[in-house]
């Protein structure tokens, strides 16, 4: 097994992930098979219990690990399906250091940082490394490691010191280094500082490891004379130092690297040179070209709780782009809080109100992600009933789902009061309610999660076809509340639909409103899935029906797995965007590739 460290320094949100999934993408077209590990040093578990606004959003694996979105970001890019072995945080260690201790495992010696979390690290990384995530028997060739954070942070000490340690004990041939740090412009100066570079590195050699690749990052390439200053000072060689300056989409990043040789560098460091081949990326390459040459906008409203931070729909927000670019439209997103659009918002703050509902009424396309809590709940029920009487596109994912019913029944059965229990425990008219086996004491790792098989109804609906005309789906659960089975017949009575089901017929998962050219609604959370290449059914269907394609892609749901001149697909973690800004005179045309969704007031993809 070989591994590929991927450290960041300077600063945080500098793309470590983008820089480790890119390498992956590179090792994988030199016909290497890769797997990921993410170390989080915070003490949770997981990310189950963690706000959106302070750590993006929960990524959900197949197996119902509650992980960080740059899991996501991995499978999405590798298109691998990774375990919750492949997230370690320091709260899972000490949990396993902790349980081993209360059976006696240790004999009765004193329990300590070193070397019983030290080694508890490398044992997880070395049995997570190992498991195959390809679909492929046997384990991988390489394991690229991220580690969060940025050097010099407490919490990150002891996985330091593990991975020195791990670094020893596998051997150089095993084992590079790949840092990514900051080189800043001064503006007064206009020159690219190496110091604060040198300084991280510094700190990382005193740690005890030393990089054998420096990923600088800049707003334009480094000068060669900056290569050479950087090399003295940090022990690296020039050809070793790579330029991540800013690129027009993040599908340049890879062929960034490639034109650098950075995939040579490293298998040269890993010693594969007898294994490994060019890295075939001329697809790759006609996908990035392509990005760039869209113009012709599709317009999606997200109507959401969490729209301060675009991380927290980072899994929608890519499902929406691999969508797009299937139907070879420029994505443009437009942010709208739901609480903007509730009639309180009318007397308190009456101008965000007004933009609120110009915005909504612009779209080509609604959509209601998930969410938990009463906030902004009435404002996304009045999205719902917009997107139904107007015949505007609309997807509810989870609880999208859940108030596009209750809309449904306060609107058409005239149940003014029906609600969900989670928001009114007392209503005489739960349309949504608390599942049987969850846990109300409890909140982590309590709620139906992972993924879990949906049974189509039939096969006359938009989302069977939409699917292939499977007879099942597997996707990915996260939610503690579900459609009240015993109010079913009387909705479907009216005209709501519920054409997905698990195997009791009583968990409902897709409801449909077939008066409507495209008003779907599921449980599960179909962005989960969705990969460059491969689409989700349902945003690809949300996105069709919004730029009038949705009839082609029901007469050929296939298409999207078979890629053409006209639908080229790519694998993407957060391309560049050109963002929307009452500030701004003209796009921005190149922009860090951070997730640089949007600052709130819209943004074109």
């Amino acid at each position: 097994m070989k591994y590929v460290l991927v450290t960041g320094g300077v600063v945080s949100g500098l793309g470590k992930g983008v820089t480790a999934s890119s390498i992956g993408i590179l090792l994988k077209a030199c016909g290497l098979r890769l797997t990921a590990i993410k170390i989080d040093p915070y003490l949770n578990t997981d990310a189950g219990t963690m706000s959106p606004f302070e750590h993006g959003e929960v990524f959900v694996l197949d197996d119902g690990g509650e992980v960080d979105l740059d899991l996501g970001n991995y499978e999405r890019f590798l298109d691998v399906k990774l375990t919750c072995d492949n997230s370690i945080t320091t709260g899972k260690i000490y949990q396993f250091v902790l349980d081993k201790e209360r059976k006696g495992d240790y004999l009765g010696k004193t329990v300590q940082v070193m070397p019983h979390i030290t080694d508890a690290i490398q044992e997880w990384i070395e049995r997570a490394a190992m498991i195959p995530v390809d679909g492929e028997e046997g384990p991988p060739d390489v394991c690229v490691i991220e580690l969060g954070g940025t050097i010099g942070d407490i919490e990150s000490m002891p996985f330091l010191e593990a991975l020195g340690q791990f670094s020893y004990r596998v051997g150089p041939d095993n084992f590079c280094v790949v840092h990514v740090s900051l080189l800043p412009v001064l503006n007064e100066v206009g020159e690219q500082k190496t110091k604060p570079t040198q300084h991280s590195v510094w700190g990382l050699r005193g740690l005890g490891l030393a990089p054998d690749i420096l990923a600088c990052r800049s707003t334009k390439a480094l000068d060669e004379n900056i290569k050479e200053k950087l090399s003295r000072f940090c022990h690296v060689p020039a050809a070793d130092i790579i330029s991540l300056n800013d690129v027009t989409n993040i599908w340049h990043i890879p062929l960034l690297l490639r034109e650098q040789k950075a995939h040579e560098a490293i298998i040269k460091l890993l010693n594969l040179q007898g294994f490994a081949k060019e890295p075939a990326l001329e697809e790759w390459t006609s996908r990035a070209r392509t990005y760039d040459t869209l113009h012709d906008p599709v317009r999606i409203v997200m109507v959401g709780k969490y729209t301060g931070l675009s991380d927290s729909y980072l899994s929608v927000l890519e499902a929406l782009l691999h969508a797009s670019i299937a139907c070879y439209k420029k994505l443009v997103v437009d942010w709208v809080r739901s609480s903007d659009l509730e009639d309180s918002a009318a007397i308190e703050t009456p101008d965000l109100y007004r933009e609120a509902w110009k915005r909504l009424k612009g779209a080509d396309g609604i959509l209601v992600p998930g969410a938990f809590g009463d906030r902004g709940v009435e404002g996304k029920i009045l999205a719902a009933k917009y997107a139904r009487e107007n015949n505007v596109p609309f997807l509810g994912i989870c609880l999208g789902m859940q108030i596009a019913v209750i809309e449904f029944a306060r609107s058409i059965l005239n149940l003014h009061d029906a609600n969900s229990t989670e928001f009114d425990p007392d209503t005489t008219n739960p349309c949504i309610v608390f599942m049987p086996e969850g846990s109300k004491t409890h909140k982590g790792a309590t709620l139906h999660l992972g993924s879990s098989r949906t049974f189509f109804e039939g096969a006359d609906c938009i989302s069977a076809k939409l699917y292939g005309n499977v007879n099942f789906i597997d996707e990915r659960h996260r939610h503690r509340y579900e459609v009240n089975p015993e109010m079913v017949a009387e909705l479907e009575k009216a005209g709501l639909s519920f054409v997905g089901k698990d195997e009791t017929k009583r968990r409902l998962e897709i409801v449909e409103f077939h008066a409507h050219p495209y008003f779907i609604g599921v449980q599960f959370h179909p962005e989960f899935k969705s990969r460059p290449g491969k689409p989700s059914a349902l945003f690809l269907g949300l996105v069709g029906a919004a730029c009038g394609q949705l009839d082609t892609l029901l007469q050929n749901p296939s298409h999207c797995s078979n890629p053409t001149k006209r639908h080229i697909f790519s694998n993407s973690f957060s391309p560049a965007k050109s963002y929307r800004n009452k500030n701004l005179k003209k796009p921005v045309k190149s922009l860090p590739y951070r997730n640089l969704y949007s600052n709130g007031n819209g943004v074109h993809v």
